[in-house]
């Protein structure tokens, strides 16, 4: 899959063993991040705002071929073990989602068919979003059947372009699963140090926004939107947190504070998503929730680890891969058991987390 933060794909194998409780046995195999090139990237990012339908097309095939050449990587590294592969989910690139009118998946999966000489299942969004759902987040299923705690609900939060958070009940109970989009993850944190400092593609290692005091009086003001307090189900995407959005942050910094810093900024920028998290953990969830798992690529930046702590304390936060595996590998093993559960012809979304009118198989077969 490639993320909303446009940070490049993760590829991984994975291998499902059926179970008497219906939660499959799970075995990563193999995973791969392979990063964009600045050019790949920035056509990702520009074409949200200026893309011709030529391009739209053109763009559609291309990365259908970046998203074949991961998974034929990931599929040398298990040797032998290949000829096991039963297909290729793919998420794609999402370049635009709007629910209820649409989302738009980018990736062509004729195009992973031809290069990887495998099945391909995509195209996962669709029909949630048909059925009146959401479309996202469609992780819910995997964090609930493979992610929860015993004996406690669980939040696994998700630091992508856009946070989502899923609410998992305690492994092996009946109630229910609740999931949604929290706001931007990183895409806003990459935004703000891309338009200070071009030559950065992100905050590296969270020095900007740890050498920085953020600018309360922007976090409150944004965090005004509408969005934030909407009740879930909800998602959101780059059609809201985008350049825009950015230029609007870097205006109200300097109208806030004149003397501000870019590191200053930069830490408005984590502070708003660390406080969008708290926030709606403190107003959407109503689980008694034991722990908080981050995952995705935001859990690399120690800056923004440390404010979604500090904003959900008392509430323990910890690393996906403390318990699980890489978290970078985490969203791909998802899809990939989306794509599982399409094979075995079973339904992949979460009525209670994306607002669909019921369950659904999700996905579409392009055969090799």
């Amino acid at each position: 899959m490639s993320g909303t933060s446009a940070d490049g794909i993760s590829a991984v194998a994975a291998g499902f063993t059926p179970t008497d409780d219906g939660a499959p046995a799970t075995r990563l195999l193999a995973h791969v991040t392979r990063a964009y090139s600045p050019e790949q990237r920035e056509r990702l990012l520009a074409a949200l705002a200026t893309a011709t339908p030529a391009e739209l097309c053109r763009l559609d095939f291309e990365i259908g071929e970046w998203l074949a050449d991961a998974a034929n990587v990931v599929l040398s590294a298990l040797g032998e073990r290949r000829k096991d592969v039963r297909a290729v989910a793919s998420h794609g690139h999402t370049f635009w989602h709007e629910p209820p009118r649409g989302t738009l998946q980018l990736g062509q999966p004729a195009v992973i068919a031809e290069r990887t000489g495998l099945d391909v299942v995509s195209g996962f969004r669709t029909r949630d979003v048909a059925a009146g759902g959401q479309g996202a987040p469609l992780v819910a299923i995997a964090d609930a059947l493979l992610f929860s705690a015993a004996g406690q609900w669980r939040v696994l939060q998700n630091l992508g372009g856009i946070a989502n958070l899923t609410v998992a009940p305690p492994r092996g109970t009946e109630d229910k699963i609740h999931a949604f989009d929290t706001g931007p993850g990183v895409a806003v944190i990459d935004g703000v140090v891309r338009a200070l400092l071009p030559s950065l593609p992100y905050d590296v290692d969270g020095a900007l926004a740890a050498a920085g005091r953020p600018i309360d009086g922007v976090v409150s003001e944004l965090l005004a939107h509408e969005f934030f307090s909407r009740r879930p189900p909800k998602s959101t995407g780059r059609e809201l947190f985008n350049a825009a959005y950015v230029a609007h942050i870097l205006e109200r910094c300097r109208a806030w504070n004149p003397a501000a810093t870019l590191s200053d900024v930069v830490a408005t920028a984590v502070a708003l998503t660390a406080r969008s998290i708290a926030l709606a953990v403190r107003d959407h969830v109503e689980a008694p929730v034991g722990d908080v798992l981050l995952s995705g690529g935001g859990a690399r930046n120690p800056a923004l680890v440390r404010a979604i702590a500090e904003a959900l304390a008392p509430l323990p936060v910890r690393m996906f891969s403390d318990e699980f595996f890489d978290g970078e590998a985490k969203e791909a093993v998802a899809f990939a058991l989306l794509g599982w559960l399409h094979l075995a012809g079973r339904a992949g979304n979460v009525p209670s987390a994306t607002g669909a009118a019921g369950s659904r198989i999700l996905g579409c077969l392009t055969p090799a």
